[in-house]
């Protein structure tokens, strides 16, 4: 243990380590807003919407992430003009920014599925005992639906939490300082490999809590189940 190689990049990497907590964890919540609309142009009637939103959760599960925040960090360079004419360059212009933008896209094409997914399991039972009821398509799955669906989806859902933390080492690509991004740096200006290792066991640390943090939150949410079966 260099423990003057900790002393010097220790406090840095724990920075680093809450930026990459920050960026997961707004990418996530902005994904999980976006997520509803999305999965329901995919249970949509309509074609129109149908096509797009498959299209777009085609394009973001199907290429790899490193290769989606190249093409915002670097690609929006190329409409520069039309960007800063609509105000929008401030937000491509800054690594930081590109980087939770990717992620937000990203995550909400996965979070999507999983949330429509869990709407198809919803038995058809529960929709036609509550259309029996009088209730409207709005009210069944606000009440109804949403509410079983959101439960199906908690352990996918934790599933993908956890590999977005670890995806967003690549943020440091584009000059990111979050945990990985600080991890090259230290390593670039001592060349000890020791940092990597502290970093993988930051990783650990952070996806263990979390881990943990979601089996609380599912055991919590679905105790009633428990005490019916």
């Amino acid at each position: 243990m260099n423990f003057d190689l900790l002393d010097r990049y220790g406090v840095k990497m724990l920075e680093g380590l809450l930026v990459t907590g920050q960026l997961v964890s707004v990418a996530v919540i902005l994904g999980g807003l976006l997520a509803f609309p999305i999965a329901m142009a995919r249970l949509s009637n309509s074609r129109i919407l149908n096509a797009l939103s498959y299209a777009y959760v085609y394009f973001f599960r199907g290429t790899p992430l490193l290769g989606q925040l190249f093409l915002v960090y670097y690609g929006a360079g190329q409409f520069r003009e039309a960007l800063d004419a609509s105000g929008m360059w401030w937000l491509f212009r800054e690594a930081y920014y590109c980087a939770l933008l990717t992620f937000t896209l990203n995550t909400a094409a996965y979070q999507a599925e999983i949330l429509r997914g869990a709407i198809l399991a919803v038995p058809s039972g529960q929709w036609e005992a509550a259309r029996s009821m009088g209730m409207s398509s709005f009210a069944i799955y606000r009440k109804v639906v949403l509410p079983q669906a959101y439960i199906t989806a908690l352990r996918p859902l934790g599933n993908e939490i956890i590999l977005m933390i670890k995806g967003s080492a690549v943020a440091s690509i584009v000059t990111v300082f979050e945990l990985m991004g600080t991890t090259r740096l230290a390593f670039a200006r001592s060349f000890d490999f020791q940092v990597y290792l502290w970093a993988a066991i930051l990783y650990l640390i952070i996806v263990e809590s979390m881990r943990r943090i979601w089996d609380m939150l599912e055991q919590n949410i679905t105790k009633h189940l428990r005490q019916t079966s």
